[in-house]
């Protein structure tokens, strides 16, 4: 799937990205600034979350509450080795069946399972985004 939005069209993109993400946990690839934090606040709202949505940069996973489930906000862009990861205990969030929302995925590929999906993000000449979604 790959679909082209101006960012006044976000809540419709994160609709379609749930409806055809197979799976919860969605790995978010693109440069800085193209809008990744964006959607995923979005996403968050989407699937029903009251809570404030802000950047994990500093504390690298924020929490969100649903009604019946959980989700996972990772912003990996600090991380400069893999057992950074390790010591806050990710393998304990990437094994719950909570939503897994992660920005900068590129840091932790060693670790991740077959199960996700990859939303690629880039800006066209426009500025419009330029989304596509893979599943595993």
């Amino acid at each position: 799937m790959e679909i082209s939005y101006g960012i006044d069209e976000v809540e419709q993109i994160a609709k379609q990205l749930i409806e055809n993400a197979k799976t919860k946990t969605l790995l978010f690839y693109g440069n800085m600034g193209v809008g990744k934090t964006t959607l995923i606040k979005t996403i968050v709202k989407v699937l029903g979350s009251h809570d404030e949505v802000s950047s994990p940069t500093f504390s690298i996973v924020n929490e969100y509450k649903l009604d019946d489930d959980k989700i996972y906000h990772f912003d990996l862009y600090r991380i400069n080795d893999i057992e950074e990861v390790y010591n806050f205990g990710i393998e304990d969030y990437l094994d719950s069946d909570y939503w897994k929302l992660i920005e900068w995925p590129e840091k932790i590929e060693d670790i991740l399972y077959d199960n996700f999906d990859k939303i690629n993000i880039k800006l066209d000449s426009k500025n419009n985004r330029i989304l596509s979604l893979n599943n595993s």
